[in-house]
């Protein structure tokens, strides 16, 4: 198989601004952050977790601030504050409210589970069902103990990704950066984590997303920046930050905020599924590894993969998961196997309106049939269920 550039393979997946014609229209994309979503710090009672674009959206007041959310609530504030695409949100909140949630009134703590709805665990405790190993800037559950709270020696990894930038106007945290920063934060869960997981789903599609997400989503929009530039201070305010120099940064847990004068992506150029798949597809033939199903058998560099093809059933091979669109019919069918199909009720109509946007896709891209996961050769990995407390709910 020809090994691919990241930017050749980007570039096949998003041309260049000019040929997307993509415009900035300041009074349909700005974000409010003053009046009734100004800035409130959680209280008492309020849910904080793992997702920092979520925590952003309660502090605001665009999902509710106790952090109680409904799949309507999260998929409207996902489109209005960073112009995520409906299909795309639908999609997660479905699967993170299914696996972490209450299906009976669809709804979801982004931070522990409400103990007065006993069924959940909440983002918190989604530990390699929606949060994972290797994020950009929380901590490995078996690492630090913690998967809540931000790391600082990994913020300041980052950070100084742009340090030789001189010029503030050019700094940008943008797709390439943050590709070499997970390649490094893959590597350091590996060789510092004995539970490292990298799951056929968590590790192949909600992994990256922790990554990309940062710069599609949360990098303001302009004029001259229509697919956005994510400067320091925009970095900093997404990740709960404060301070101007490295040796005054401080965290404060919870306190994700969305900056002042910010704008999100351009009204029909939400970031969704097909957006997404590409992504992964462009940097999946860049670097393989990430697409490695395994991890770490109880010790520190002891990663250990599994066999696609037995994991599968045969449908699906590693030596030809990356070509044509083998790799966003896995993806793509891997999450919708833990969707809760067959519910009745309100969840419904949601799955109705998933299977009409997910179907037509695995329709054009010629997807074969894959009937399920065999996931008991990932039992083998300690980080696949020992969850400190938390049972896995399959």
């Amino acid at each position: 198989m020809k090994h691919t550039s990241l930017a050749e393979s980007y570039a096949h997946a998003h041309p260049p601004t000019d040929k997307r014609t993509i415009s900035f229209d300041p009074a349909l994309q700005y974000v409010s952050t003053t009046g009734q979503h100004a800035f409130v710090p959680p209280g008492p009672g309020d849910f904080r977790g793992p997702c920092p674009g979520v925590n952003a959206l309660a502090n605001h007041g665009y999902i509710p601030h106790n952090g109680i959310v409904t799949i309507d609530q999260l998929v409207n504030g996902s489109y209005t504050v960073f112009g995520m695409g409906r299909d795309l949100a639908l999609s997660l909140a479905v699967y993170s409210t299914g696996m972490d949630g209450d299906i009976a009134s669809l709804s979801l703590s982004i931070g522990e589970g409400d103990k007065a709805i006993l069924a959940q665990n909440g983002l918190t405790g989604s530990h390699n069902n929606f949060e994972v190993d290797a994020s950009p800037i929380k901590g490995d559950l078996f690492q630090y103990g913690n998967n809540h709270d931000g790391q600082m020696s990994q913020f300041v990894q980052l950070y100084n990704l742009q340090s030789n930038v001189s010029d503030p106007s050019q700094v940008n945290y943008d797709v390439d950066l943050l590709t070499s920063f997970r390649l490094s934060r893959f590597q350091q869960s590996i060789d510092k984590n004995p539970y490292f997981f990298n799951g056929p789903l968590t590790g192949v599609f909600v992994q990256p997303a922790a990554y990309y997400f940062i710069y599609r989503l949360m990098a303001n929009k302009s004029e001259e920046y229509p697919e956005g530039r994510l400067d320091r201070e925009t970095l900093k305010s997404f990740y709960g930050i404060t301070g101007s120099e490295e040796d005054d940064f401080v965290y404060t847990s919870g306190y994700e905020r969305i900056p002042d004068n910010w704008y999100k992506r351009a009204i029909g150029d939400e970031y969704g599924i097909v957006s997404y798949f590409d992504e992964l597809s462009g940097i999946a033939l860049a670097h393989p590894k990430f697409f490695s199903i395994g991890g770490n058998t109880g010790q520190v560099d002891s990663f250990t993969g599994v066999d696609l093809t037995d994991l599968t059933g045969g449908v699906y091979h590693a030596n030809t998961l990356l070509e044509g669109n083998n790799l966003k019919c896995f993806t793509l069918q891997a999450m919708m196997m833990h969707f809760p199909i067959g519910a009745t009720g309100p969840l419904e109509g949601v799955l109705d309106e998933l299977a009409d946007m997910v179907d037509p896709l695995l329709q054009s891209w010629d997807c074969p049939e894959l009937e399920k996961i065999d996931e008991s050769l990932l039992e083998k990995f300690p980080g696949y269920s020992r969850y400190q407390g938390v049972e896995r709910r399959d």
